[in-house]
């Protein structure tokens, strides 16, 4: 560039200078991806796009939608066009990122929010709630209402008559779900206060870190002053015994000060092998609520609200009673499964009907006509034989226990795609020559003993129903 005149290039011009040509440019960009992709396409995952920063030095331009789930969809699929089109109709424009809006979800292991300032404030490695999960959205049925109001509750009253509300459920149920709604709620209801939420996994990090820095007091505070605090999957602190004695000692200053805890597993507390039996005794305190696997009514339901967030998509009744019937694994999948139908339905044009829908799914589909999971065989064979289902889990060798175990371990050889190391991990960590070892000796057993025979034979066909 020559000189500094009236014809200086716009790479070195100001925002409030630039703002104007790039938003002539973007009506002429989208105009012409409108003609280009068609106005299904467009309106579908185009349209909800809108302009965001501009780097002037490095010629780079944020396209901002709406969602995270938007925003890896239209990257993948639109961006080479986008950042071709820029490049043409506006050549200072040397990139284009295409990002989800500030309040979008993302990921969040470790949260701690305080309601009043404002997101350029706060700390950057402190994410938001996902806005996505919130009560509003959280669809109830009989399978989840009594976690559902329990959590409601906890958020918004003004005082509970139960503290800590445990909620446990299997994979894919909501359960962060209505984390993030009790956070988002209590948020609102008590301004100025802090919420902590973790896993307990990070817990367990943290604390460690914590130790090995000589900041256990810094930890600590940080905690047991929360306001509500929330821990998702205790699970996994099980057998980490100095995590579990701080974990004890946060949870009884959180309750005995009169503050909220919510915790969540995807096991009962009865069930939960390795965790110390204060720990489980104190959970038993408060509220346990459970999430049960959705019927085809809230399925439906699920369906019928998920569709309302998804632009474009056009769903008859006869593919969403065709769907809440067939895809019955989890809620998660159920999402996912919407989300694959809409991107497919919008990239090429087609009408969303059965057929559609059975070749757009055809492997999850074809997964859910028969997926037993773990969990399902250890719970059908734990009443099978009257023990508790932590028996499953645990170290105990007697024969009481240690043949239903066995069985559990044949039957999820026999009934699900796991390896023997993932079989034998849901066992309690068990190697997996102990897995080849149970499977074998059913084997061998089954054909000597009519007994254990017609047991395994009316598991199969309950758990195959």
């Amino acid at each position: 560039m020559q000189g500094g005149g009236t014809n200086s290039s716009m790479e070195v011009a100001e925002p409030a200078t630039v703002a104007a040509p790039l938003e002539a440019a973007w009506d002429s960009i989208r105009i012409g991806l409108r003609k280009d992709l068609g106005a299904r396409t467009f309106d579908g995952w185009l349209k909800p796009a809108e302009l965001g920063a501009f780097e002037p030095d490095s010629g780079t331009l944020d396209v901002v939608m709406p969602s995270q789930f938007m925003a890896d969809w239209v990257r993948s699929h639109f961006g080479e066009r986008l950042g071709l089109a820029w490049k043409t109709v506006l050549p200072i424009v040397r990139d284009v990122r295409v990002i989800a809006a500030a309040d979008a979800p993302r990921p969040a292991p470790l949260l701690i929010l305080e309601e009043g300032p404002a997101p350029s404030e706060r700390d950057p490695n402190t994410p938001n709630f996902d806005p996505r999960y919130r009560f509003e959205t959280f669809v109830v049925g009989k399978a989840n209402e009594v976690a559902a109001t329990a959590a409601r509750t906890l958020a918004t009253s003004q005082t509970v008559s139960f503290n800590p509300l445990f909620i446990h459920g299997g994979t894919g149920r909501g359960k962060t779900h209505l984390l993030h709604a009790i956070g988002h709620a209590f948020l609102a209801q008590n301004r100025g206060s802090r919420v902590v939420s973790m896993s307990a996994e990070k817990f367990m990090v943290e604390f460690i870190r914590a130790l090995k820095e000589n900041d256990t007091i810094g930890f600590k505070q940080r905690l047991r002053n929360a306001d509500l605090l929330l821990i998702d999957d205790v699970q996994f602190i099980a057998g980490k015994d100095s995590t579990q004695e701080e974990f004890f000692h946060t949870m009884n200053e959180i309750i005995t000060a009169g503050r909220r805890l919510v915790i969540t597993s995807d096991r009962a507390p009865q069930d939960l092998d390795g965790i110390a039996p204060r720990i489980l005794s104190r959970l038993s305190w408060g509220l346990v609520a459970d999430i049960n696997a959705a019927d085809y009514e809230l399925r439906f339901n699920i369906i019928v609200s998920k569709l309302e967030t998804l632009p474009g998509v056009e769903m008859p009744r006869n593919v969403i009673d065709f769907l809440a019937r067939r895809v019955t694994s989890s809620v998660r999948e159920l999402e996912g499964a919407l989300n694959r139908i809409g991107a497919y339905a919008m990239m090429t044009g087609r009408t969303i009907d059965v057929a559609f829908v059975e070749e757009v799914l055809a492997n999850v589909l074809r997964a859910n006509q028969r997926r037993i999971s773990i969990d399902e065989i250890q719970t059908q064979v734990a009443e099978h034989y009257r023990i508790r289902k932590a028996e499953m889990t645990s170290a105990r060798r007697a024969r009481e226990v240690a043949r239903p175990r066995q069985v559990a371990m044949y039957l999820s050889k026999q009934l699900t795609p796991k390896s023997l190391p993932d079989i034998g991990r849901r066992f309690g960590g068990r190697d997996h020559t102990t897995v080849i070892h149970a499977v074998r000796q059913i084997e061998k057993l089954r054909a000597s003993d009519a007994e254990l025979d017609a047991d395994i034979r009316l598991l199969t066909r309950q758990l195959e129903g």
